[in-house]
């Protein structure tokens, strides 16, 4: 099927490039929001239910990503059968309950588990945006697509914690919840009257069990798309244990809580910056050579800091700052290339394979994140050995997948 085939199924006309562009991103960018805008509130919500552990605060963000991995792998079968327009806006309305459940959570307890619908939830925008990029584009098309879609993304980690610190200006932390329903519903009626359908009507896939047992075999027999995801999880770990730790790291390692929001999205920006350059880059250097070169980046900019902490101790918060902005800037090629390479040989069952993919790569950082996050003492040790360890582990498994070939051509379009 050509590749801008599946418009001339369209029930409605397709919005001009920037503004789908911008639709796809909004989608993505819900996520971002419902992680780091939180972490300015992480004090007030161990404050006000009286949580005695100072690491349980990180279970409103690692709930949130759990459900948010297990929402995954419903959405994209789903999605298969019955098209993308359907099942994207079921998601939102349910990201819209659950933000106001959130709001109005009188423990800790509901605020947890509305934070876990909230996350399975929040999958389906992940998912079908996935997938209706991959509909529509394929090779470095897409991987271009998706880095413009990433980079305006990426933008809302450095706003988020400062609208989350705003908000908490005029009231308490059920404030933020609030911007969020808020914003869910503007998405809602955005999508509702402005996207149509992209799943050509003689592709949908059957929904049975059997069905979906093969789909994911074919995920699981696929060398590249099976590396890629687990390589993406593993570094995708870092970033996890990151976000999990930086608040108390940025409050208590080095006093400056005040300033949190503002340093937070100054490390950001290196991700900003590094999804941009690789937007202008991918058309002509290729997804291989522009994600591989930045992994061995990643590997080595954490091994300068880990040698760093484990002779020296916790680096100066400058030092701290530059290193990790550094492991963001690789990050930055590393996330969408990696992304678009896991789902090149699967544009038959995109849906499906988009949940594959962002189910295992969320999981596996949640997982990672947490392990990191619940073992902060008081030092920035634990963070900095993760990122090492994880970024070896990413590149291992690069190797793997491409058979010691860093930098190949790869397949046609990949380059």
């Amino acid at each position: 099927m050509p590749a801008q085939s599946t418009l001339a199924v369209a029930s409605r006309k397709m919005p001009a490039f920037p503004e789908f562009i911008a639709m796809m991103a909004a989608l993505m960018a819900l996520t971002a929001f419902s992680i780091d805008i939180m972490l300015p509130a992480l004090p007030q919500i161990d404050e006000m239910f009286d949580i005695t552990d100072p690491n349980a605060r990180q279970l409103v963000v690692t709930d949130y990503v759990l459900g948010f991995a297990a929402g995954q792998i419903i959405y994209g079968p789903l999605s298969d059968r019955f098209g993308r327009r359907a099942v994207l806006l079921f998601g939102l309305g349910l990201y819209a309950a659950a933000s106001f459940l959130c709001m109005v959570a009188g423990s800790f307890e509901m605020l947890l588990a509305a934070r876990f619908i909230q996350g399975v939830a929040n999958a389906s925008p992940r998912v079908i945006a996935i997938a209706i990029v991959r509909d529509i584009y394929g090779g470095r098309r897409m991987a271009e697509v998706m880095s413009f879609v990433m980079m305006v993304f990426i933008i809302v980690p450095v706003i988020a914690p400062s609208v989350g610190g705003f908000w908490l200006v005029f009231g308490s932390w059920h404030l933020i919840f609030g911007f969020l329903f808020a914003l869910s519903v503007g998405v809602f009626f955005w999508m509702l009257l402005r996207l149509p359908e992209t799943r050509h009507p003689e592709d949908r896939a059957p929904l049975s069990f059997r069905w979906l047992v093969h789909a994911f075999a074919m995920i699981l027999k696929t060398p590249q798309t099976l590396g890629y995801t687990l390589a993406t999880g593993a570094v995708f770990g870092s970033m996890m244990s990151y976000i999990n730790s930086s608040q108390q790291i940025f409050t208590e390692v080095y006093g400056v809580g005040d300033w949190f929001p503002v340093l937070f999205g100054c490390v950001a920006l290196a991700l900003v910056f590094a999804s941009f350059c690789n937007s202008q880059l991918v058309g002509r250097l290729g997804m291989r050579r522009l994600s591989h070169g930045a992994v061995v980046g990643f590997v080595a900019v954490s091994a300068v800091h880990v040698v760093l902490v484990y002779t020296t101790g916790d680096a100066h918060l400058g030092i701290f700052v530059v290193l990790i902005a550094l492991n963001l800037f690789c990050f930055g090629f590393i996330m969408p290339n990696f992304n678009s390479l896991a789902m090149e040989p699967m544009g038959h069952i995109a849906g499906t394979a988009s949940s594959f993919v962002g189910a295992a790569t969320t999981g596996i950082a949640a997982g990672l994140g947490w392990y990191v996050g619940q073992h902060y003492a008081g030092s920035t040790t634990p963070l900095v050995t993760g990122y090492f360890v994880f970024g070896v582990a990413s590149l291992i498994l690069v190797l793997i997948t491409e058979k010691g070939r860093l930098f190949s051509v790869g397949s046609p379009g990949s380059h």
